[in-house]
């Protein structure tokens, strides 16, 4: 599986479960996007700026609409709820 499956086999399974989520009017992306990038950070486990250089190098065709680097960091921290949903809680083993 490539890198670009990944990712949309990412989004495609977030989308599913975020049916009703609406997208606010003013919003450049939608909310099952702001969760996939936000869990494409926590997967890539490098710093905000690596990760938004390499975001807009590689996958800019993905996301048309990203916003700039502190904007998209600024949407992650504000709907961290949203992705929370979607990761595993913490064990003792995986601590």
């Amino acid at each position: 599986m490539t890198t670009e499956d990944f990712i949309i086999e990412l989004f495609v399974r977030i989308d599913d479960a975020m049916k009703g989520t609406s997208k606010h009017s003013q919003a450049n992306l939608y909310p099952s996007e702001v969760v996939t990038l936000g869990i494409l950070f926590s997967l890539k486990g490098v710093g905000n700026r690596a990760f938004y250089r390499w975001l807009k190098r590689d996958w800019k065709p993905l996301f048309p609409k990203l916003p700039e680097r502190t904007e998209l960091f600024r949407l992650f921290k504000t709907h961290r709820d949203w992705t929370d949903r979607f990761l595993a809680v913490p064990t003792v083993l995986g601590w």
